[in-house]
C-alpha cells in the first residue's frame, strides 16, 4: 500500500498581476516557485514526525509535473488599491509524534500582519482544543500565547506565512497566495 503521509513540508508565498484572473494566479505561483507542479489542495492536518524545511531546500526537491499536495490560501481582486491578503498558519505539538493543524485564511482589507496572526491563531485554537487546552477567543493573541504553557509545560509551537498586496492601480487582476507544501521521501 502506498504511504501518502508527508515527511517534509515548507512554506511559500507569492503575488501576481495580469489582465486575466487565471494568469495572475499563475504569476503568483511563479513568485512562490511552485508553478511547475500539479497542485492538489488538502485539508489541515500537519503529519506526525514531519520536518519543516526551508523554502530554498523544498523548491530544489520539486520536479516539473509532479503531483504536489498543498494547503493553500488565495485571494484575488481587480479593484485598484483594494487590499487582499492570504495566510497559512501552523500549530504543531512539542511532542512531534502527534499531529498538528494547518489553517488557511484569506481576506479583503486586512494587513499582512493581521491575516498572518489570524491564521496562526486559528491553527493554535484548533490544536489547543485537541490537547484539552481551553483558549478564550475574546482575548488578544499575545494574552492567549501565555496559556500555551500549562502546568509549567509548553504544549505546542506556532507560526505563519502571509502575503498581501494592493489591487493593481490599472485594474489588473491581483492574486496573493500562501502555501504549506507537503513532500514525501
Amino acid at each position: 500500500m502506498l504511504n501518502l503521509t508527508p515527511t517534509r513540508m515548507f512554506f511559500t508565498k507569492g503575488v501576481g498581476y495580469h489582465r486575466n484572473k487565471l494568469q495572475s494566479f499563475e504569476w503568483a505561483l511563479r513568485d512562490a516557485d511552485i508553478e511547475m507542479c500539479n497542485l492538489v489542495t488538502v485539508s489541515s492536518i500537519f503529519p506526525p514526525d514531519c520536518k519543516i524545511i526551508s523554502r530554498t531546500e523544498g523548491i530544489k526537491l520539486l520536479k516539473p509535473g509532479q503531483i504536489t499536495f498543498v494547503v493553500m490560501a488565495r485571494e484575488s481582486t481587480n479593484e485598484p488599491n483594494r487590499l487582499v491578503s492570504a495566510a497559512v498558519g501552523l500549530a504543531r505539538p512539542i511532542n512531534k509524534t502527534n499531529y498538528g493543524y494547518i489553517s488557511e485564511h484569506h481576506a479583503f482589507g486586512e494587513t499582512m500582519k493581521k491575516t498572518s496572526d489570524f491564521a496562526e491563531d486559528l491553527a493554535a485554537t484548533m490544536l489547543a482544543s485537541t490537547l484539552g487546552i481551553e483558549l478564550d477567543a475574546d482575548k488578544a493573541w499575545d494574552e492567549r500565547k501565555k496559556l500555551y504553557v500549562a502546568d509549567g509545560e509548553r504544549h505546542f509551537v506556532s507560526r505563519s506565512i502571509a502575503q498581501s498586496a494592493e489591487g493593481h492601480k490599472d485594474g489588473l487582476w491581483t492574486t496573493v497566495l500562501a502555501c504549506a507544501v507537503m513532500l514525501f521521501e
